[in-house]
């Protein structure tokens, strides 16, 4: 069991109990996944079709890497003039990690990644949404140990999404604080 688990289970739960007043373990918010979503744009723009096609397949493995888990390539649902964008093109990929990989992806990022990551203060706490799940961007892959910077070709960034069954913000709030998220005050 990972050290995240262990902690909510053995003492986030009763703390929050204690703090937020409920009557049941039940009605505390848990993690229920975490989406990682990563798009193409600017990197494959004015490229030609056989570049833009080992882009996404080298973005699509890097994030294979770092989550253990195939990316998905996401098309586009409909054609948008302004961004130069078509109906079925190839956007952007995504992963969803649930239960086990979840929390060791999140124990990553929370002990290893952001700590090695230039510039980072702590994660802003407008990122957690009214229905209480986190929304922060990583800027350069390579702060993940999995990744071998003199292998890549080119640094992406990420957005990573922690989805929770909170039902508001202070929720929310609540859960990634006690959880140990390294938010700004």
């Amino acid at each position: 069991m990972s050290y995240l688990k262990e902690k909510y289970n053995n003492e986030v739960i009763s703390q929050m109990i204690e703090d937020l007043g409920y009557k049941n373990k039940m009605e505390v918010p848990r993690l229920e996944k975490v989406v990682i979503n990563c798009g193409f744009g600017r990197l494959i723009s004015g490229k030609t079709k056989e570049e833009q096609h080992k882009i996404q397949e080298a973005i699509a493995k890097d994030l294979t890497e770092i989550c253990g888990q195939k990316a998905i390539i996401t098309k586009a649902r409909k054609s948008i003039a302004s961004f130069k964008i078509r109906q079925g093109q190839e956007i952007g990929c995504k992963i969803t990690l649930r239960r086990q990989r979840m929390y060791d992806f999140l124990e990553r990022v929370i002990l290893i990644v952001l700590p090695r990551s230039r510039d980072f203060n702590g994660i802003a706490v407008s990122g957690i949404d009214e229905s209480g799940n986190l929304t922060f961007g990583i800027k350069e892959h390579i702060a993940f140990p999995e990744i071998m910077p003199e292998k890549i070709r080119f640094i992406f960034s990420f957005e990573i999404t922690v989805v929770t069954t909170a039902k508001n913000h202070t929720e929310g709030l609540a859960l990634f604080k006690h959880l140990g998220f390294p938010l700004k005050s």
